[in-house]
């Protein structure tokens, strides 16, 4: 009597497991990185171009994703840790951290800006030869790449870091600092809510975004590529890039 009962038990408590349970993850960003990713003021929750296109293919391609913002110069190496599982939030690929991670497919591509002051006369060449302060976020492709660029040419300007790109907006309208030099999206994110601040022109190459995972995860990646290659084929597609990119 006993057996039967153990074995009820058990079909009982194996019919409430689903079949087959969905692979989960966890996706790093800058929490103050908009319009791609941050936190909603008013909701809490994670928001923005990337979160709402990981969603959209966690329900297509059938896995879960959570979004757990961090500070953005630890990133990669939480996400080498296994703290977290991927980055997807307007991360640049470089060689930089090609060496360190692997990424998906792109799925976007940037250009960098001076961002100055409404009122400002200065050009992408006075910024480079005058002795001004430039902002930059910590951790990021253009703040490497303008280090880099000062060594080896010599600029005169003084380089301020920040946390964030609306950091150095803050700090550029304060006139603690003269120019800041950041993606186009969040210079124009800036603009769009009516920062009095500029773009004086591009800076460098464009740049590609990516989504960063461990090296070696070709199961993420190519839920990823395929992901992506669904979404870019769906009207969703122009409708994320119409709500948080004015395309």
């Amino acid at each position: 009597m006993k057996k039967v009962f153990v074995c009820a038990l058990l079909v009982s408590l194996l019919a409430a497991v689903p079949a087959f349970a969905k692979k989960s993850y966890v996706n790093g960003i800058d929490p103050n990185y908009p319009p791609f990713a941050y936190v909603d003021e008013k909701t809490g929750q994670p928001a923005g171009f990337d979160v709402d296109a990981l969603n959209w293919i966690a329900k297509t391609m059938n896995v879960q994703i959570s979004h757990k913002p961090m500070a953005w110069d630890g990133i990669i190496p939480a996400l080498m840790g296994k703290q977290i599982d991927m980055v997807c939030s307007g991360m640049s690929i470089t060689p930089e951290r090609a060496k360190m991670v692997d990424f998906s497919n792109p799925y976007w591509t940037v250009s960098r800006v001076f961002l100055v002051s409404a009122d400002s006369k200065l050009t992408p060449r006075d910024i480079l030869s005058q002795k001004i302060k430039l902002g930059v976020q910590r951790g990021t492709s253009e703040a490497n790449a303008i280090k880099q660029e000062q060594a080896k040419k010599g600029y005169g300007f003084e380089l301020r870091f920040y946390e964030s790109a609306p950091l150095a907006v803050e700090d550029l309208l304060n006139g603690r600092i003269q120019a800041a030099l950041m993606d186009e999206l969040p210079a124009d994110d800036a603009i769009s809510k009516g920062a009095a601040v500029k773009k004086a022109g591009v800076h460098g190459a464009p740049d590609q975004f990516g989504v960063a995972i461990r090296k070696g995860d070709k199961e993420l990646r190519a839920i990823l590529d395929e992901g992506y290659r669904k979404l870019m084929a769906d009207p969703y597609w122009q409708e994320l890039q119409k709500k948080y990119l004015h395309k």
